[in-house]
């Protein structure tokens, strides 16, 4: 089966078991979901969601974020790990908002890329949540879900986007990669895949490589 035909199969699973599945940050503005991406990193979404109500409560503006004290910031973070690198970025992507871009998170790849930490993950999560921009978002569970159903060979994430974007319809990039973090939570779950419930194994070159099952 050709990786158009697959890809077919499982975006049709997909919008019918999660169907417009949201992104799982809690946020109410662009800035926020920048923060709220930086503080996910080695963290989950359900822990970033506890702490950013008393984060955004306390600094409500990309300008209070940039004349926050580091340490401050800290300590409210503290819980999602890496915590005083965190804040120092998210403190000084405040600084460069206002000084570069008038305070406002930018809606391109290259400006949103010299955030100070901001990779591609992020800017693409940007991009497609809030600007709906065609994007895919690798993270854990796209880079993981994808490789076993045999969408991409490749473990860079660089790569892997690249990949997707050869077979993923521009326009369902952003859900699809909000689908695959559900189906990760839920089905496809790390160390323990639930092969045998999931409506994707027929394509799924994991399942039929240990099942000696065709396609």
């Amino acid at each position: 089966m050709r990786k158009k035909e697959k890809m077919q199969v499982i975006h049709d699973y997909l919008c019918q078991t999660y169907g417009d599945t949201p992104c799982t940050l809690t946020y109410e503005n662009p800035f926020e979901l920048l923060v709220s991406a930086c503080l996910a990193a080695q963290c989950t979404d359900a822990r970033v969601n506890m702490v950013t109500p008393a984060l955004f409560a306390k600094y409500p503006t990309v300008k209070a974020f940039a004349e926050a004290d580091t340490a401050d910031v800290e300590e409210i973070i503290r819980s999602t790990g890496f915590f005083r690198n965190k804040a120092k970025n998210i403190v000084a992507c405040a600084n460069v908002l206002i000084d570069r871009f008038d305070g406002k998170v930018p809606d391109n790849m290259e400006d949103l890329l010299s955030l100070p930490g901001v990779g591609r993950k992020i800017a693409n999560l940007l991009l497609g949540d809030v600007f709906g921009k065609p994007c895919i978002v690798v993270d854990t569970h796209c880079k993981r879900i994808t490789g076993l159903l045999g969408l991409t060979k490749n473990t860079d994430p660089a790569k892997i986007e690249v990949d997707l974007k050869k077979i993923v319809d521009p326009e369902y990039g952003s859900l699809f990669c909000h689908q695959l973090v559900e189906h990760g939570r839920n089905i496809c779950i790390a160390r323990r895949p639930q092969c045998s419930i999931c409506g994707m194994n027929t394509v799924c070159d994991y399942y039929n490589k240990n099942t000696g099952a065709k396609n």
